[in-house]
Parts: structure tokens; sequence; C-alpha cells
């Protein structure tokens, strides 16, 4: 679905915001009924860019026991 909505011109962003029980009753959904993501979608600004940001290296995110 992100992969489309990219090809298709659109920027989206995923989020999880803890606790979700909000959008629940936002919604009005049923108690056995969760939400788990948000998926906003919209159009770029002009101009936007991804920034360009690199990745930490492995022995900085991983604690070896």
């Amino acid at each position: 679905l992100i992969g489309a909505l990219h090809q298709a011109g659109l920027a989206c962003l995923t989020h999880t915001p803890s606790p979700m029980g909000f959008l629940q009753s936002a919604l009005g959904r049923p108690v056995n009924e969760r939400p788990f993501l948000l998926l906003v979608v919209g159009y770029p600004a002009e101009g936007a860019v991804v920034p360009d940001i690199s990745r930490k290296p492995f022995n900085q995110v991983v604690t070896q026991i």
C-alpha cells in the first residue's frame, strides 16, 4: 500500500500512538476492534525532500548478553 501511494505521488507517514484507545472511541468502534496503526496520507508540499539521514551502526543499537 505504501509503495503504491508513493508511486501515485502521495507522501505518507506511519504512526503508532500509545495508547490507541482514543481512536477507538473517536471512531465509535466496538471493544473487539482495536486500531494498531495510523497511516497519514497526503500530497507533499512543493519542494519537500526526504532528509538525508544515516542509520546508526549496529553496535550502537544492539546489546549482546
